[in-house]
């Protein structure tokens, strides 16, 4: 069935809606954005900063990856992260409050049961920030930044960000294929009929087809890499005062975020070594807003500071949309 106009408007705008963080700046900018959101994503475990951190890359990955895709991720997710939380109180028993004994008489602690939640909330961050890289800092970008101070590393990375998505269109492609030649079938006619034993044949059936199909995807990606390598190397790629064409520009919009950026980053840096941002665990739980006294306005500072940078795509967002509208209001 073809799409009717409308759709196809409604689609062309959702997609470039959805891109347009990643298309408004400079590669340069995005990259600085997401070396200081995962630098201090993976050493500042306190409660607060794991919540800016986790709203930043919930709304960034519902804007860039669709919600039905996001709701996908997360359920995947439940499974690592509860195993993360519950696995640190199985194997760490440091702490001051007991809660319970287990039967090997190991204790079960307070803090370490807050320990792996945080250490569960951080992986979750981590995974979400790392899914909006994969978005918006695409292999052209890593190319582009890279190729010319370490052209062997940005074609890795480069080969590395494009390798997933597009091993799972091959598969897709594969398994069609497979189904229209009558050789994958989710189950053969006699599993179908409810008895125990055709259903073992049955799954055994799949995890054969399985096998065969991952075979021919290893191939390919061996083939293509290989081939990848010597048209890079046919093209002279590295080679000193090679010259590329280039689609990006360095505007003053990027140098002022530049700016905010490093600000940014320094500013959070100081308050991380004088120890304003710092959250313990063991063998107390002790941190600044929830069990130290009065605090200062500087240590406010370096939160709101944090928080912004965690925010900072929901207002280009929010920017992005009202420009949208004037120009929706100004074509009539």
């Amino acid at each position: 069935m073809k799409k009717s106009r409308k759709e196809t408007i409604s689609t062309e705008r959702t997609f470039q809606a959805a891109r347009k963080f990643s298309t408004d700046f400079h590669p340069a900018v995005e990259f600085l954005y997401f070396a200081l959101v995962l630098g201090f994503g993976m050493f500042l475990l306190h409660p607060f900063c794991l919540l800016f951190s986790f709203a930043g890359a919930l709304f960034f990955s519902f804007r860039l990856r669709g919600k039905r895709a996001v709701r996908r991720s997360l359920i995947y997710m439940l499974p690592i992260l509860f195993l993360t939380a519950a696995a640190n109180p199985l194997f760490s028993h440091g702490g001051e409050t007991v809660l319970a004994y287990f039967p090997s008489g190991n204790p079960l602690t307070l803090e370490s049961l807050l320990y792996g939640l945080g250490a569960a909330c951080m992986l979750a961050c981590m995974l979400l920030w790392f899914m909006c890289v994969t978005e918006v800092v695409t292999a052209e970008k890593c190319m582009w930044l890279f190729g010319r101070i370490l052209p062997a590393l940005s074609l890795l990375l480069s080969m590395t960000l494009r390798f997933v998505p597009s091993f799972i269109r091959r598969l897709r492609g594969v398994n069609e294929a497979r189904r229209c030649m009558g050789v994958w079938e989710d189950f053969p006619a006699e599993a179908k009929k409810g008895q125990k034993t055709q259903k073992k044949q049955g799954l055994r059936h799949r995890g054969k087809e399985a096998v065969k199909a991952v075979s021919i995807l290893l191939t390919w990606a061996l083939e293509n890499a290989v081939e990848t390598a010597d048209s890079m190397r046919a093209r002279g790629y590295g080679l000193p005062g090679r010259t590329a064409f280039s689609l990006y520009r360095f505007t003053g919009r990027d140098r002022a975020a530049v700016s905010l950026l490093l600000f940014c980053g320094f500013f959070l840096l100081s308050g991380c070594l004088a120890g304003a941002m710092e959250f313990r665990y063991f063998p107390t739980v002790k941190g600044v807003f929830l069990t130290e006294g009065p605090v200062g306005p500087l240590q406010v500072c370096f939160f709101l500071v944090y928080g912004a940078l965690c925010l900072a795509p929901w207002g280009v967002c929010i920017h992005t949309a009202r420009e949208v509208k004037k120009w929706e209001y100004m074509k009539g």
